[in-house]
């Protein structure tokens, strides 16, 4: 070898170990140096080197793939791998040093506005099962007259049963196990702390104190949908109370309850029906402690009655409008023509509705009886069949109706389905 080869060996060499210890750039695949081919021109690799690494199961370009990968590149594609768990690991520790450098870091959980919360709902329910705010009014018993005497004051700290955050109060009274005889206040309109200062009268003996009960019940009165009872008020052992029979001023916590059945009133009418001549004539004769379907506390009360067959209405009939009264009396006679062969197809359907010169008329109550009708309305029916051409008068209670909405087809035709307890009155 010539001198001037020897120089060119020896640059070629020197360049390789320049390229080697470069920064970034990937190790120099070791190769023979009998491999390699001295040339002038060309300072690559020659071909049967490139091959022979091939044969030797080296991979030139993976390896250096993997040696030159930046390291920018790998902490995102570390990142995405750890936004891809589904169930990231965390520990009390990792909180705790973050909350000693950041102070306190955003979405961590507060225990103590769980635990206030707890506490809330606990409040609301023992208010609830407790007290609904207090009742004040005053008992005395008058020995000449023998009644005793109720003046309901006022009510105070009212729960708001409306939207608006009040209440439209009310108080119904009983003296039990009398519930016949039934007295209520004026409805006072968006209050919490309504004063009433009305007086009712309750006529006992003083003997029989000691067997009665004074019931207040508290509502909040609603002109479209059943009432709300707020809670109740119990007085009984009146003969223990501090001053009576004297003048005794009380206040009594109003005790939540979660139902009560309204009282809708009821109705005494007559049946009687002539085979002969094929005539049906209902007598209603009066009604007594109506629901008030009137923000004075009161209704306008009319008895509309409905000959039925297959759930079909044939006929209808009504009585003359009592005003402002819960305790109507009619004696007022209807008379359907229903011949013989067909009494046992038909039955009739009583509504107790309160007239509204504005709005539509609503329905108080209804009743049903007939031979498809359930317990007094089957057994005053049988025995108006058992006894022909004589008067059978009961009172039956009102209960309330339940609405079932028809295709309109069938509601104007005056199609009612009364199967159960379900109604729908056409007004």
């Amino acid at each position: 070898i010539s001198w001037a080869s020897k120089e060119s060996y020896r640059f070629k060499k020197m360049k390789m170990q320049h390229l080697q210890s470069a920064p970034g750039s990937p190790p120099a695949v070791p190769v023979p140096e009998a491999a390699l081919k001295i040339s002038h021109t060309s300072p690559d690799i020659p071909l049967e080197v490139e091959s022979k690494t091939q044969e030797n199961g080296v991979h030139g370009n993976s390896r250096m793939q993997r040696q030159i990968t930046d390291h920018s590149s790998t902490c995102v594609s570390s990142i995405r791998r750890q936004m891809n768990q589904s169930n990231p690991d965390f520990t009390v520790t990792q909180f705790q040093r973050q909350d000693s450098l950041t102070g306190m870091s955003l979405g961590q959980l507060k225990p103590e506005l769980y635990k206030q919360r707890s506490l809330d709902v606990e409040d609301n329910r023992s208010s609830r099962v407790g007290s609904c705010g207090c009742l004040h009014f005053i008992l005395k018993y008058d020995c000449d007259l023998e009644q005793l005497i109720v003046k309901i004051h006022r009510a105070q700290d009212l729960p708001a049963k409306d939207f608006s955050g009040t209440s439209d109060p009310y108080v119904k009274i009983y003296l039990l196990p009398d519930r016949k005889t039934k007295h209520q206040t004026k409805v006072h309109r968006k209050t919490l702390n309504p004063v009433f200062d009305e007086v009712f009268l309750f006529p006992v003996a003083y003997a029989d104190l000691p067997t009665r009960k004074l019931h207040f019940s508290v509502y909040d009165f609603d002109r479209f949908s059943r009432h709300d009872i707020i809670g109740q008020v119990v007085v009984d052992n009146f003969l223990d109370l501090v001053d009576f029979p004297s003048e005794t001023k009380l206040c009594r916590d109003i005790q939540y309850v979660s139902s009560d059945n309204v009282d809708l009133g009821d109705l005494m009418f007559s049946l009687c029906y002539l085979p002969t001549a094929g005539r049906l004539t209902i007598t209603m004769i009066k009604a007594r402690n109506l629901k008030a379907m009137d923000i004075t506390g009161a209704s306008d009360p009319y008895v509309k009655v409905s000959l039925m067959c297959d759930g079909r209405r044939l006929k209808k009939r009504k009585t003359s409008t009592k005003r402002n009264t819960l305790n109507p009396v009619y004696n007022e006679a209807i008379v359907f023509d229903v011949p013989p062969e067909n009494i046992d197809q038909i039955s009739l359907l009583i509504a107790v509705m309160d007239y509204d010169r504005v709005g539509h008329n609503e329905v108080i109550g209804v009743c049903r009886v007939g031979n498809d009708a359930e317990g007094l309305g089957r057994e005053h029916w049988n025995e108006m069949l058992t006894y022909p051409r004589k008067p059978i008068a009961h009172w039956h209670p009102l209960i309330e109706v339940r609405m079932h909405v028809l295709s309109l087809s069938k509601v104007n035709s005056g199609q009612i389905y009364s199967g159960g307890n379900i109604y729908l009155i056409p007004c």
